[in-house]
């Protein structure tokens, strides 16, 4: 269960986030869609803390902080229920890729190396890659490399699976791959919350779908609702330029 009040976030006298707010419940997938600087990836970086929001409180089940005066014992708490897969994937280039995703295990979590190797290939194996285990990010397409990343943020065991863009540096035949194997993790039961600008990506893959804009929620509905009659004018306008016709191969 998540859910946060009235974050806000400004940078120099610019604000981002004007008091954003959602709740998550177990198994929810919700994505934020909206234009280019409405805030949605400054949100997400603002739950994990990698960037730290002017105000706003945020409850991940039992734990509950504000991030005014949160304390680093509770920035740390809070990292180890969430984990995070980045538009870049961020791995380690000098790591295989069984390495990448047991480096967070074995280094932040502390977990044995043996009991970490397990996990991680259990992981690889449900997004399909139990074959590359000993090669490099080098020789991985952009998908298995975005599959990397999200068997590295499941095998941390996170009550919440933060998605920031994680189809936007893919070729476009590529997008199928990292959509099916995020629907696989859905079936996990794990939360997500998933930014993106792929429309047809949101409109597959959510439950709910969020329209941020100028730092704040201008509507939420089931994907349905929101693409094909959204009550919002603001809405309207800009989902009216994209064109729901297939185009991935799932």
């Amino acid at each position: 269960m998540l859910e946060v009040k009235n974050v806000k976030k400004t940078f120099g006298k610019q604000k981002i986030l004007n008091g954003v707010g959602l709740t998550l419940d177990k198994g929810d997938v919700k994505v934020i869609i909206g234009p280019s600087g409405s805030g949605k990836t400054t949100f997400l970086r603002c739950l994990n803390f990698l960037e730290r929001a002017d105000e706003g409180e945020m409850r991940i089940d039992d734990l509950s902080v504000n991030f005014r005066s949160v304390s680093s014992k509770s920035v740390y708490k809070v990292r180890q229920k969430t984990a995070m897969v980045f538009q870049n994937y961020c791995l380690f280039s000098n790591k295989t890729v069984l390495q990448n995703v047991t480096e967070g295990l074995i280094v932040a979590r502390h977990v044995p190396k043996k009991e970490a190797c397990d996990k991680a290939m259990a992981m690889l194996e449900k997004v399909g890659l139990q074959d590359k285990l000993h090669e490099y990010p080098c020789y991985l397409s952009g998908g298995q490399q975005q599959r990397v990343g999200i068997a590295r943020a499941m095998a941390l065991d996170p009550e919440l699976i933060l998605f920031d863009e994680p189809t936007s540096a893919l070729d476009p035949e590529l997008v199928g791959e990292c959509l099916k194997c995020i629907q696989n993790v859905a079936k996990e039961g794990i939360p997500m919350l998933i930014v993106t600008h792929e429309m047809l990506f949101a409109y597959e893959i959510a439950g709910s779908v969020i329209f941020l804009e100028e730092g704040l929620v201008v509507e939420e509905g089931a994907p349905k609702q929101m693409f094909s009659s959204p009550k919002e004018e603001r809405t309207k306008q800009f989902l009216s330029r994209f064109n729901l016709t297939s185009q991935y191969t799932i």
